[in-house]
This record gives structure tokens, sequence and C-alpha cells, in this order.
């Protein structure tokens, strides 16, 4: 089966050398998002439960043109500027899942660009 892009919808400028998401073998896995505007390609600063928000609905963006939902991710890796900001980020995190929440990996990174956080996932497709 043939990998294939799944572009950010809102995404106007390039950040980089990669896709927003590739879907290969009933898999959909999306690069990580971070707090950007997709029109500029600008970082929107702000707290960290803002920047987790709008990291969140660019994934939940990729994933609505994979034909997914966040109830379909089943991994996730989360990178904090600041281990400090976790109880925070985690609660806004946590708005964006029911049921059986995904796997996950957080920890403190070095980020680019003065953002606070970056999330990548991995999500499964649904059979057509």
């Amino acid at each position: 089966m043939p990998k294939i892009a799944v572009h950010h919808p809102d995404k106007a400028v390039s950040t980089g050398a990669y896709s927003a998401g590739v879907a290969v073998d009933g898999w959909l896995y999306i690069s990580g998002q971070g707090p950007v505007d997709m029109k500029t390609g600008k970082v929107v600063s702000g707290t960290i439960e803002e920047e987790t928000r709008l990291t969140m609905s660019h994934i939940g963006a990729i994933l609505k043109a994979a034909g997914c939902t966040f109830d379909d991710v089943v991994k996730c890796a989360c990178h904090l500027a600041d281990i400090r900001d976790f109880g925070r980020f985690n609660k806004t995190y946590a708005e964006f899942f029911h049921g059986v929440l995904p796997a996950r990996t957080t920890v403190q990174s070095v980020l680019g660009d003065g953002i606070k956080v970056e999330i990548d996932a991995i999500a499964r497709m649904k059979e057509k």
C-alpha cells in the first residue's frame, strides 16, 4: 500500500520538509504540531493551555482530513519546554479525549521559536 500525504486544510505556508500526516496501511502518522498560525507560519505565543489547545486543534484538523477523530488516536508524544507546566498541560490535553486514552510519552525538550508545546500522534484509520 502506498503512502498518502494528509494535509492540514488551513495551512497556507511551508514550515518545513515534512508532511502534516502520512497515511499507510490503515494508520495515520501525524507530524509534530505546535502553536502556529497556519496562514502565516508564525508562532502564536500564549499560556500553556492556549498553546496546547491550538496544537490539539491542528491535530484535530489533520485527523478530520484523514477521516479520523480523536477517538482514533492510539499514541501521542508530547514535548514541553518546561516540565513544570505538566499539570496545566495535562488537564488541557485531556479535554480532547474520551473513553480509552491514547498511550503517551511526555518529556521536557528544547523547543524552537519559544513555543511551549509540540505534539505528534498516531491514529488507527477507520476501514472503508
